[in-house]
């Protein structure tokens, strides 16, 4: 089979991969998060076989055991969470009209320093936000209150249990099956690729599961003990949405400075402190924690992988935003493998061979 065909074969089968994706993209998210969970606790299934049980029990015992946790630590901490983001949802209009009664009192400081112009924009743009927030606050409330939404939880927590329950059960056989189904001439080639792959993914999730869960942490703690009010809610949504640069940050800013505007002015110690806790916080995962762990991890560029956040999102809503990062790992690491492909053909070498050329390989 000619490079060519290859070429053709491989589109063919990514063209009918996305389609796929989108035409089943409103049923797979619980299949997506199955198949993740279940990528994430085979090892150890695997440590556990090691022990003398079999698969089937090995697989209850991990499987039970993490659910078992999380469900845990739900029941700990959702009942505090809800009761934050209800109360946040009703209250932020109110810290919106409070934080305008604020600037009213700052006009004419912001009339002198910014100038009358300058000043009547920066109302009018208050104003505007506190129409946006009246809708986005309905809306929340709304989905927070809505039985349909805990049914919909709740079904969707049954199914990936049960996806990833039998996904494990048969990792082995799946893998296997997979593997008998290589060309014979290409299987060592493709092997070292699904490899490299494994790894890639396998670092993707550990490093954007660390993040996640230390700016979680983090923020929560810290937002926590200056005293802000809703602070946890706060805290973990910013934690939760730094999978997406810089959305969890600023959602996280914007929220906290104009409640720590409301509620501690003219304290003005504590605002500095509440913004401090978050150019801190960016610090941390723009220069540590992101780089050290994901994007170093994946080979890519973040600029591309925020590109590939927006666009899977775009295309396949929470299910893109599940797969963006995995599915950037990848398609660095076959970008790679093609670099290396090219620069060992004729098409880069020429007539003259690799005299002369430089033929080292693309990290």
């Amino acid at each position: 089979m000619t490079w060519q065909n290859q070429i053709k074969i491989w589109v063919a089968f990514l063209l009918i991969s996305i389609l796929v994706l989108w035409v089943f993209r409103g049923i797979i998210l619980p299949f997506v998060v199955g198949l993740t969970l279940a990528y994430i606790l085979n090892p150890l299934v695997g440590m556990v076989q090691k022990l003398g049980l079999n698969r089937a029990w090995a697989t209850a015992v991990v499987l039970g055991t993490v659910l078992l946790t999380i469900t845990g630590v739900l029941f700990l901490i959702v009942p505090l969470l809800t009761q934050q983001i209800v109360g946040l949802a009703y209250r932020l209009p109110g810290y919106v009209i409070d934080l305008q009664g604020l600037a009213n009192k700052w006009v004419p400081a912001l009339n002198e320093w910014l100038g009358p112009e300058r000043a009547l924009q920066l109302e009018k743009s208050i104003t505007d936000f506190s129409n946006a927030l009246n809708v986005a606050t309905f809306v929340t409330s709304s989905l927070a209150q809505s039985g349909l939404t805990l049914l919909s939880a709740l079904a969707l927590s049954v199914v990936t249990a049960v996806v990833a329950f039998y996904l494990l059960l048969d990792w082995e056989g799946m893998v296997h099956g997979l593997d008998n189904l290589l060309p014979r001439d290409y299987q060592t080639e493709i092997r070292n690729v699904l490899n490299e792959i494994d790894r890639s993914m396998a670092a993707v999730v550990r490093g954007q599961g660390s993040v996640v869960l230390v700016l979680c942490f983090y923020y929560a703690t810290a937002l926590s003990i200056t005293g802000l009010s809703f602070g946890l809610a706060i805290g973990l949504m910013a934690g939760l949405l730094s999978f997406v640069p810089f959305v969890g940050f600023l959602t996280g800013f914007v929220l906290s400075m104009i409640i720590a505007l409301v509620q501690f002015w003219p304290n003005w110690w504590l605002v500095l402190a509440i913004f401090m806790v978050f150019m801190v916080g960016q610090f941390l995962e723009g220069n540590i924690l992101y780089p050290k762990l994901v994007g170093s991890s994946i080979g890519i560029n973040p600029v591309w992988l925020m590109f590939s956040l927006f666009a899977f999102a775009l295309l396949f809503g929470y299910v893109g935003l599940l797969l963006a990062v995995p599915l950037s790992a990848i398609t660095a690491v076959l970008t790679r493998y093609m670099i290396r492909k090219y620069k060992q053909s004729a098409l880069y070498r020429g007539q003259n061979g690799d005299q002369g050329v430089d033929t080292s390989v693309a990290d």
